[in-house]
């Protein structure tokens, strides 16, 4: 679950709601920025399910006693989380294995200097993976999984930007992971990100074709409504809200 705290509220974003979402966004980028379009479908696809396996651990939110908010996508417990990824990236690969793949690269990259066992043993899991299917099946060269890769975490950088920021922040109420822009540079440039106003960001470099729209919903789930009932009792009664946002240059 990603998580936005207000004064009178949590706002909650499923994490396969914000996949779906940066799934979207990727499908409005430039062509050429994935090199290799033979598998243009199979990088969509690991854009739009890389977070299914937070399906099973959103279907019922649970409490953070120590952070007295609902447990994030940052601080769930380390053990069922690691089962959940392995499942969802063993899903992937039955739907594609170059997607799978991907999303392999992707969760094994938050792990690479872990010390911690569970997260030590998923990453091992994965590089395994990855050496099994890199020698089952033919992907593009090095440059194209590179970039695709790229592309996947820019893409959830972006949706992440969306989520964790309140519509219309300014520069300086931006979640401090994103002040400095994202990770990703094209052409040696770092992309950045701002909000016009509360519909509308720009992006530099603009790497989508034209400006482009996609939508994401979440949920203002009341606090006197999680005291009342419970974070999940709460968050299944809240209606959805859909924000719908415009990239512009």
């Amino acid at each position: 679950m990603i998580i936005r705290e207000t004064e009178d509220a949590f706002v909650m974003t499923t994490q396969d709601d914000h996949g779906r979402f940066s799934g979207d966004i990727a499908r409005g980028f430039r062509r050429e920025l994935f090199i290799d379009t033979s598998v243009l479908e199979q990088v969509l696809l690991a854009i739009t399910e890389h977070d299914r396996a937070w399906l099973r651990m959103d279907d019922t939110p649970i409490w953070n006693d120590g952070s007295r908010q609902p447990y994030t996508f940052m601080d769930y417990p380390v053990q069922p989380k690691m089962l959940m990824y392995s499942k969802g990236v063993d899903e992937i690969e039955d739907m594609s294995p170059y997607a799978g793949y991907l999303c392999s690269l992707h969760f094994a990259s938050f792990m690479k200097n872990a010390t911690d066992a569970p997260l030590v043993e998923f990453y091992h899991a994965e590089t395994n993976r990855q050496t099994r299917l890199r020698a089952q099946f033919q992907f593009p060269d090095e440059a194209a999984i590179s970039r695709q890769f790229g592309l996947l975490q820019l893409c959830d950088d972006i949706s992440l930007y969306v989520t964790m920021n309140a519509p219309g922040a300014s520069k300086d109420q931006e979640h401090p992971w994103f002040k400095e822009g994202f990770a990703m540079s094209i052409d040696g440039e770092r992309i950045m990100a701002a909000w016009v106003n509360e519909q509308e960001i720009r992006l530099h470099p603009f790497i989508f074709e034209e400006k482009w729209t996609a939508s994401v919903k979440w949920k203002y789930v009341l606090k006197e409504k999680i005291e009342e009932h419970g974070v999940a009792k709460a968050f299944h009664a809240a209606p959805w809200t859909q924000q719908t946002i415009t990239f512009v240059p």
